[in-house]
C-alpha cells in the first residue's frame, strides 16, 4: 500500500537525517530529491538536457554533498523545465508500494500535496551554517564560518523567493524546529507524527 511522507525544509536543517530515520523506522524507501537537482547542477552543460538524461549512477556521485553542488542545485531548481523533467520520477517514487519518504523543498506543496504526512524541518540560519561549516571540516575547512553563513542566507533567499515552487511549509505540515533539538529528539518527533497518522488509518 502506498504511504507518502513529504519532508521539506532549508539546507542543513536536518531533514535528510530525519528522513532516513523515518524511512528506517517504518521500512519505507527514501529519496533525497535535492540529490536530483545537485546531480543536474554538477553535470554542467544544458541543465534541461541534464535533467532529462539523469541516471541512477548520477545520483551516486561523490561530490553531490559539496557546497558548490548545493549552490548549483539552487540555480538549476529555479528553471521550470528542469523541475518538470524531474517531476514524474518523483511522483512514481512517492506512490511506490510499501511506502516512501521524500525530502526536499517543495514535496508537500507541489510534488506530493496529497501526502499522508507532511513535515517541515527548519532551524535558524546561524545554526544551519555552523552545521554545514562543521560538516565541511570546521577550522580545517577552506571556507570560513561567515562565508558559509552568507551562502546559506543566499540560498534561503533564492529558494524562498523563486517564482516556481518556492520553499515554504505546506498549510497542513507539522513544523519541527531543530535549532535547539538533538537529532535523536527531532527524529522521534517526526516518527511520532507519522505514527499518529498510521494509527488513524
Amino acid at each position: 500500500m502506498a504511504f507518502t511522507v513529504a519532508i521539506d525544509g532549508p539546507a542543513a536543517a536536518g531533514k535528510g537525517t530525519i528522513s532516513r530515520a523515518v524511512a528506517e523506522r517504518f521500512g519505507f524507501a527514501h529519496l533525497d530529491t535535492g540529490a536530483l537537482y545537485r546531480a543536474v547542477g554538477v553535470k554542467g552543460g544544458d541543465p534541461v538536457a541534464a535533467a532529462r538524461e539523469l541516471t541512477v549512477a548520477d545520483l551516486a556521485r561523490g561530490d553531490l554533498r559539496s557546497l558548490e553542488a548545493g549552490q548549483a542545485a539552487s540555480r538549476v531548481a529555479v528553471i521550470p523545465e528542469v523541475r518538470a523533467a524531474l517531476l514524474q520520477f518523483q511522483h512514481d517514487f512517492a506512490r511506490r508500494a510499501g511506502g516512501a519518504v521524500l525530502d526536499g523543498r517543495d514535496i508537500g506543496t507541489v510534488i506530493c500535496p496529497g501526502a499522508e504526512v507532511k513535515l517541515f524541518v527548519t532551524a535558524r540560519a546561524e545554526i544551519r551554517a555552523r552545521r554545514r561549516w562543521l560538516e565541511l571540516g570546521g577550522e580545517a575547512a577552506e571556507s570560513d564560518y561567515e562565508t558559509v553563513l552568507g551562502e546559506v542566507r543566499l540560498r534561503d533567499e533564492r529558494d524562498m523567493n523563486r517564482a516556481d515552487a518556492p520553499l515554504r511549509p505546506a498549510a497542513d505540515a507539522v513544523v519541527i524546529d531543530t535549532s535547539d533539538l538533538g537529532i535523536g529528539a527531532a527524529s522521534e518527533r517526526a516518527i511520532a507524527a507519522v505514527m499518529a497518522v498510521r494509527e488513524r488509518r
